[in-house]
């Protein structure tokens, strides 16, 4: 069994069972003879040997250890009654450290009643040190009970102290947790808007577009044909974002293989996506994946010329995505915005970034200031935080010819 093997299986134990042998090794070494009288002594009383009720003093003193953590009032109360009755007895055991220790164990770990445990244990400890004085033969002052009293009370800061490190922890990992949690949310929100806005915008355009087109059965056809495909792309990318948020997702399904992306996006099945060999979550677009969205944009009825310049590189991260995100809810926004408008789409392809530039020239069915901006929305605003976020530089305004261009330098993974 591996070192690592044997501590995850007494992690799985329960902690009173952990917490046991500390208090079995305390109370074997209370046995051995060369430890017998050499433990802790409060007071001058001389020190007597074992004797039936010795067992139970050290009992007292020792078992509870197993429920110092789960029950640290019972064990507090147990083994300070054990380490009482040593001391006045005169056993002076090595069991008599483990007050200390309990005292320490109950600061960390006790929940409530903190502060009536606390007095009890201060005001108990008076007739204690008197006791001791009057049976004593006075070798003890009144400074020492004090300084031993100052002792204890260290003991339970310590674990106080432990016990507000702890919760400070907690705390911070909480916030961490809440911010990664609303980190992803957020970035859900904004995969969501891009998949369904671009989609749904483009399905709506070809609908419209198809009501004056009844005259014309062929191009009627091509039409609702170019609907049904934008809804099945759509379908497809919200698919694979259900994909992602599903825990078991990346892992092997029952025959043993993994779904192949497709032209409607990762996870399709039909071909063109990212690879995703060795269970890698496809995220970014495959090659080829812009001309895809103009494409449909095209047969949206929106004119858009489109240049790649560059080889795309073999890795390019997270640039990937973002890159096709900022082309896709650019030729969104032109389709809501500026239908009808010419649309340039741009993007370079270099050795360390990708370079992204979608403009229109302002002559559509809307006004240039609301061109592929779109009111600067959601969209424009997610664009913006991924840019950023990769290291790059993202604007988006109007352009001297009256229409609005988003302009994005995304920096790809090194090498």
């Amino acid at each position: 069994m591996s070192p690592e093997t044997a501590r995850r299986r007494w992690r799985r134990l329960p902690v009173n069972v952990r917490d046991l042998p500390l208090g079995l090794l305390f109370l074997v070494a209370s046995f051995l003879p060369g430890l017998r009288g050499h433990g802790t002594q409060v007071g001058d009383l001389p020190t007597r040997p074992f004797d039936a009720l010795a067992v139970v003093v050290l009992g007292l003193e020792c078992l509870p250890l197993a429920v110092r953590r789960r029950w640290p009032l019972v064990c507090l109360a147990l083994v300070s009654c054990g380490f009482a009755l040593d001391q006045l007895r005169g056993y002076h055991s090595a069991a008599g450290s483990t007050l200390p220790l309990v005292l320490i164990s109950a600061g960390s770990h006790l929940e409530r009643h903190r502060r009536p445990a606390v007095v009890l244990l201060s005001v108990a400890y008076v007739p204690l040190a008197t006791g001791l004085s009057l049976r004593g033969s006075g070798g003890e002052t009144p400074e020492e009970f004090v300084t031993f009293f100052l002792v204890l009370a260290l003991a339970w800061g310590a674990g106080a102290w432990l016990r507000s490190t702890r919760i400070t922890e907690a705390e911070r990992r909480e916030r961490i947790a809440a911010r990664t949690r609303a980190a992803e949310r957020n970035r859900i929100a904004r995969e969501l808007h891009d998949v369904v806005t671009h989609h749904v915008t483009a399905m709506v355009v070809q609908a419209e577009a198809a009501r004056y087109l009844t005259a014309a059965p062929e191009r009627l056809d091509r039409s609702l044909a170019a609907v049904g495909d934008t809804g099945r792309r759509a379908i497809a990318d919200l698919r694979h974002l259900l994909d992602l948020l599903n825990p078991d997702h990346g892992t092997s399904d029952v025959d043993g293989e993994r779904d192949s992306p497709g032209p409607g996006g990762p996870g399709t099945g039909t071909g063109t996506g990212t690879d995703v060999s060795d269970g890698a979550e496809p995220r970014s677009p495959a090659v080829g994946r812009f001309l895809t969205l103009v494409e449909q944009t095209r047969r949206a009825g929106q004119p858009v010329d489109f240049g790649e310049e560059g080889t795309p590189a073999v890795s390019a991260g997270s640039a990937d995505l973002v890159a096709y995100r900022v082309v896709q809810e650019a030729l969104t926004n032109a389709l809501k915005y500026a239908h009808g408008s010419r649309t340039s789409v741009q993007v370079r392809h270099g050795e360390r970034e990708i370079t992204v530039e979608v403009g229109t020239d302002g002559s559509g069915s809307r006004s240039a200031a609301a061109s592929v901006g779109g009111g600067g929305g959601r969209g424009l605003t997610g664009l913006r935080d991924r840019v950023h976020v990769l290291g790059g530089d993202f604007s988006a305004g109007p352009g001297t010819d009256g229409g609005f261009t988003v302009r994005a330098r995304i920096p790809g993974s090194p090498s």
